[in-house]
């Protein structure tokens, strides 16, 4: 009689989501990324600030993003077959080269007191293009690193030391605004690209080799004909799709919340953002690993978009500094789990030779509707007021969670059960 087999506890599963760190080249490469990131988010509250600072315009605010996330719409087709068909250390390296001489760039016109806003949104779009480009080749590498077997847990990973770098990113890039002025928060990103630059050279990847056949075009419908043959994987882009255009949008618009709601300055907005930093890393640390052991996939996601707009609603009619930062902490503890896990169970789910195209897809259709909900929350924030517009966004998450949840078959009762299987084609894994 064989014994059945017991689920690991809750302390288990934790501890298990660190095993991947016992990869030396991940740990390396983890770490260089974790720096850089730091770097990025102080530039990234820094530069909202000065986009507030020359126009005092929810609208610009919103054009900013929109311009750094245009292009993760407009390259998607080709972003990932150009991951999965070259070599992806290469990819890196240059994209990150890149990003760097911006950063330094942007560092001097506003040291100078020549930036315009018009300088920004060139610099935005144009690191955007070095994100579309970066990101797939980035998420692929992690699988390279570590393996498909540990794919999930080094994503997760790779999210925390994001949600350390967004929690201390901001508050650091507040307080350096207020003392030195914004320019400093440029200067370090531009040096912490440095980190991440040595790290990729230090490391060694195990990149898959694939057939170079077919257009980008041809690949890109090839990978979308196989999403639409898995009904979890359109839930999960669906759901990743809702938190993106109602729940991340309202990030954009925090330095007039910070403004005009709070009646603060540089340091409240760094404090917002912290506290939404602060959050995302707790749901990082410890939500996130142990929701890699629930039995239902998609009551996680669903239930923590609705926990999102719960708290949006919130926010929605908060005047009080210390209620704001708390709306948003706990916010921010949703985002992780719908976000991170659809990436991650994408990855596990995606047939080894289009593992980048679908990380490109999932980008393109999550984070690629910035430029719309970028524009939309700042025009209507100008027009009726970010706490308006915070309220509406939240009730349409919530309602989009619920009909999902309520009319998608088999969402509800959906139970992942990855394995690690052999390197297929999409042909010859759908017809398996």
């Amino acid at each position: 009689m064989t014994s059945p087999i017991e689920r690991p506890s809750l302390i288990q599963t934790y501890t298990r989501s660190f095993n991947p760190l016992k990869n030396r080249n991940l740990r390396i490469y983890l770490g260089g990324q974790a720096i850089s990131l730091l770097g990025t988010w102080m530039q990234a509250t820094a530069q909202s600030w000065v986009v507030w600072e020359l126009t005092q315009s929810e609208s610009s605010l919103g054009i900013v993003v929109m311009l750094n996330s245009l292009p993760l719409l407009l390259l998607a087709p080709w972003a990932g077959g150009i991951a999965d068909r070259f070599n992806r250390r290469m990819i890196l390296l240059v994209t990150q080269t890149i990003a760097m001489l911006l950063a330094f760039s942007l560092a001097f016109l506003v040291q100078t007191h020549l930036v315009q806003v018009w300088h920004i949104y060139i610099f935005a779009f144009i690191l955007g293009v070095v994100g579309a480009l970066d990101f797939p080749a980035q998420q692929a590498f992690i699988g390279d690193l570590s393996g498909m077997s540990q794919v999930r847990q080094a994503v997760t990973l790779n999210i925390m030391g994001l949600q350390v770098a967004r929690m201390l990113g901001p508050a650091i890039a507040g307080i350096l605004l207020k003392a030195v002025g914004s320019a400093a928060a440029f200067w370090i990103n531009g040096v912490s690209f440095l980190f991440v630059l040595l790290s990729i050279f230090m490391v060694k990847s195990h990149q898959q080799e694939m057939h170079k056949r077919g257009s980008g075009r041809g690949q890109f419908r090839e990978t979308l004909d196989y999403i639409r043959s898995q009904p979890r994987m359109v839930d999960l882009l669906i759901l990743a799709s809702l938190v993106t255009f109602f729940a991340l949008s309202i990030m954009n618009i925090l330095p007039a919340v910070a403004d005009h709601v709070l009646h603060g300055d540089s340091q409240t907005f760094g404090l917002l953002m912290g506290s939404s930093g602060a959050g995302a890393l707790i749901s990082t640390l410890f939500l996130l690993p142990l929701s890699q052991s629930a039995k239902h996939i998609g009551r996680v996601v669903g239930g923590a978009a609705i926990w999102m707009g719960t708290f949006y609603l919130l926010l929605s009619r908060s005047t009080w500094l210390l209620l704001s930062m708390a709306s948003i902490f706990l916010v921010s503890l949703g985002a992780p789990l719908v976000l991170t896990t659809g990436l991650g169970v994408m990855q596990l789910l995606a047939p080894g030779d289009m593992r980048a195209r679908i990380i490109s897809l999932f980008t393109m259709l999550t984070f690629g509707l910035q430029p719309l909900s970028s524009l939309f929350i700042g025009y209507t924030a100008e027009k009726f007021g970010s706490q308006a517009i915070i309220m509406i966004n939240s009730i349409c998450l919530i309602a989009g969670a619920v009909l999902m949840l309520t009319f998608r078959n088999g969402l509800l009762e959906w139970e992942l059960k990855p394995q690690v299987e052999p390197i297929l084609s999409a042909n010859e894994k759908m017809k398996i």
